[in-house]
């Protein structure tokens, strides 16, 4: 595996994201999860991008 998939600037936010995800999805509905995960995914993925494209 590439060194930069085991960063922990990259492996601690994902499974805050989880784990966040997880608390908030205790009373939505299966179909709202979903939702809720894809609209956050792409947030992360649009600041990664805008953050890159930066530098």
């Amino acid at each position: 595996m590439s060194p930069d998939l085991l960063r922990l600037d990259l492996i601690v936010p994902v499974v805050m994201y989880c784990a966040l995800l997880w608390w908030v999805g205790r009373g939505l509905s299966w179909t709202a999860r979903l939702a809720t995960a894809a609209v956050t995914l792409v947030l992360i993925v649009g600041v990664l991008l805008v953050e890159r494209g930066g530098r």
